[in-house]
């Protein structure tokens, strides 16, 4: 995959996207870009700086370059977002502000294991997916809900705790 194809691989989930959220990624697909190659990482670490400034302080959502995403993701809005480092997101995700997706303290003061996210997942607003868990393919979360274990492929789940509401019809 060419750079240009690479920075721009999210671009066909976010052309009806009028939120700051496309520009996130495609600044994030960069900060990425970057740090994959070691001499663009020297030569470039005043855009590494700039992504922090601008993305994580005035943005307001902390997305990791070393987090592995993959292709046609979206964040609608994206104020208050925060996904851990080592979370895997799969392709056609969209993720909506205000959702924290993140590792649990286990005891002792270790840390789990972060969340794996399947392919096609549409996670709604003021979301909180925490512990060392999977969410399956084709699942729908809504909003304000609180994932605290797997969820199965095919799935709509809402509510504090996230519970089963229907299968998902695709």
């Amino acid at each position: 995959m060419g750079v240009i194809n690479y920075i721009f691989q999210d671009k066909q989930a976010n052309i009806a996207n009028p939120t700051k959220g496309k520009y996130v990624v495609v600044l994030f697909r960069i900060s990425q870009l970057i740090v994959k190659r070691k001499i663009t990482k020297i030569l470039f670490f005043w855009y590494l700086l700039f992504y922090r400034v601008v993305v994580e302080y005035f943005m307001c959502v902390e997305l990791s370059w070393h987090t592995a995403i993959g292709p046609n993701f979206a964040i609608w809005h994206g104020t208050g977002l925060v996904i851990h480092p080592e979370t895997t997101i799969g392709s056609n995700c969209n993720i909506r502000q205000c959702t924290t997706v993140g590792v649990k303290q286990i005891g002792n003061g270790l840390y789990g294991n972060a969340p794996k996210i399947g392919n096609f997942v549409d996670i709604g607003c003021n979301t909180v997916i925490i512990g060392d868990l999977v969410i399956g393919d084709y699942v729908a979360i809504g909003a304000g809900s609180v994932v605290v274990k797997p969820i199965e492929s095919n799935a709509v789940v809402a509510g504090n705790p996230a519970k089963f509401i229907r299968l998902l019809n695709h």
